[in-house]
Order: C-alpha cells, then sequence, then structure tokens
C-alpha cells in the first residue's frame, strides 16, 4: 500500500494516463472518435460485440433460440474489437451512445430497432421470441429480479474486484480487500439462492441465469481473473453445480466461441455468420 496520501483537486481534470490494462481506451467524454460504417450482414438480427461475459450473454441467448427452433434468431455477429477502439466509431455510437459492447440491431423492424445494454437486449430477445422468460406474473417477477440483480451486481465484480486485482498497474490493499468482500458476498447471496432452486429464478432456465453464469459461473470455474483460489470459490457448492450444469449446455459452448479471438484456436471464432461457423 503506498504511503503517499492522495488529495483530490478542487476540480478534477484527466492530466495523466489512468494506466492498466485500459488505459488506451478510457476517456472522460462520450461519442465517436473517428466515422465508420457497421457492416451488415443477411440476417435481421446484427449483433456488434467480443467475448466479453457480457458480450457472451447475448450470444449464448441467440444460440439457446436458435436451438429451440426460433429460426428467426439467426443472426450476424461482428467483432467489435475495444482494445483497438471500435465502440468509438460513429456507426457504433450511433447504436450505443454509450460505447459498449455488445449491441444489437434488429432489421425485422423499418426502421431498424437498436438494442443496447446486454440485460436489455436479453429481455428484448426473450419477449420478441416469447422463450426462456416465464409470462406468469410472479415468475416473470422473479426472473426479472435476478437478471438485474446481474446488471447492479456484476460492475462491483468487473470493475471493482476485477479491476483492481487483476487490471490496476499496482496492488492497492484498500480496494482489493473492499471489493473482494463484495465479490464474497454475491457468490454467497447466489450460493444461498441456489440451495433452493435449481436455477436462478426457479426450476426453469431462464435469461437470469444466461446473464449471471458468464459472470459467477466462469468465476467459480476458475474462468475468470484468474481468482478462484483467492476466493475460495469451492465452498460456494451451489454455484458450483449450478455453473458446471450450465457449462454442458451445447448453446451455451458455442455461443461460448463467438466472437472470439484469444484462447485455443478451437474456440475463436471471430465473426458467426452462419452456423456452419461453428462446426
Amino acid at each position: 500500500m503506498s504511503n503517499a496520501a492522495y488529495v483530490p483537486p478542487k476540480v478534477w481534470k484527466p492530466e495523466a494516463p489512468s494506466g492498466g490494462h485500459f488505459a488506451n481506451i478510457n476517456r472522460p467524454v462520450a461519442g465517436p472518435t473517428h466515422d465508420k460504417e457497421l457492416p451488415r450482414g443477411e440476417h435481421a438480427l446484427q449483433l456488434y460485440s467480443l467475448a466479453t461475459p457480457n458480450g457472451v450473454k447475448v450470444a449464448v441467448m441467440l444460440e439457446e433460440l436458435l436451438a429451440l427452433g426460433h429460426s428467426g434468431a439467426e443472426y450476424d455477429a461482428w467483432l467489435i474489437r475495444i482494445g483497438e477502439g471500435d465502440q468509438f466509431s460513429s456507426g457504433f455510437v450511433e447504436v450505443n451512445p454509450n460505447s459498449k459492447i455488445p449491441a444489437l440491431l434488429d432489421y425485422s423492424a423499418v426502421p431498424a430497432t437498436r438494442v443496447f445494454e446486454s440485460g436489455s437486449i436479453l429481455l428484448y430477445l426473450a419477449d420478441k421470441f416469447g422463450a426462456l422468460l416465464p409470462t406468469a406474473p410472479a415468475e416473470r417477477a422473479e426472473t426479472l429480479n435476478w437478471l438485474f440483480w446481474q446488471m447492479g451486481a456484476a460492475p462491483y465484480l468487473g470493475g471493482g474486484f476485477g479491476h483492481f486485482y487483476a487490471y490496476a498497474p499496482e496492488k492497492l490493499e484498500y480496494p482489493i480487500n473492499r471489493f473482494t468482500m463484495e465479490a464474497k458476498r454475491q457468490l454467497d447471496v447466489l450460493d444461498r439462492r441456489l440451495a433452493q432452486s435449481r436455477y436462478l429464478a426457479g426450476d426453469n432456465y431462464s435469461i437470469a441465469d444466461i446473464a449471471v453464469w458468464p459472470w459467477y459461473g466462469q468465476l467459480v470455474r476458475g474462468n475468470l481473473y484468474s481468482a478462484a483460489e483467492f476466493l475460495d470459490v469451492q465452498s460456494y457448492t451451489h454455484v458450483q453445480r449450478w455453473a458446471e450444469e450450465i457449462a454442458q449446455r451445447p448453446a451455451v459452448q458455442r455461443g461460448m466461441r463467438v466472437n472470439r479471438t484469444w484462447g485455443d484456436e478451437a474456440s475463436q471464432v471471430p465473426e458467426r455468420h452462419s452456423a456452419a461457423d461453428l462446426d
């Protein structure tokens, strides 16, 4: 821990690079940095993404819909290289003014419907195809409870714990302790819930599981931040059971490969334009 006390200025200004893994794309303003149109394929649904946990959610959702027989869920998945600033192109910003992946354009409507934020995309697709979201009010509410829990909780896991534990330019005791405590509390929330039911919203797999698994399921499986031992993830036995069951779903395995550009070569499908691309 640094011994120098930091005194915030009266008015903050970005006078020095922030450092760390994502320093080259951090900036205090929104809007595009360059002009570039987004590509468009032959399908109604156009996904612009990268296989981060948030990006994986939508690819898995689309693959699950296809597995259920919804042919209208066929899609083109285009790679957005966030490390190179693709998300700041004029075309991408037009779809998502927040410049975050994933983003979706649905050309089955005129004009095309833009959908951004991963939870919003999951809800939009569930409503569009009438799948993976219960219609009974109580069951629907429980599913949305867990969907929005993930949207609110994951920034503490990713931008909090993940950043300071894995990506920050120096290890700082206070933020690591603070966000480790919160990450473990969240795992305990999930473990207690999954001790009561097979899936997060009850007996049936839903968009709640699709939203939460790429973050917390992959965390307890040792595939996120190399932090499994540090967080003692084996102690969350119900989360472990749930995470492994979902990992065996063929649609999840396919969705994990979409827009992926790292790891084993067989796991990488940078762009997906038909089911054959995942063969």
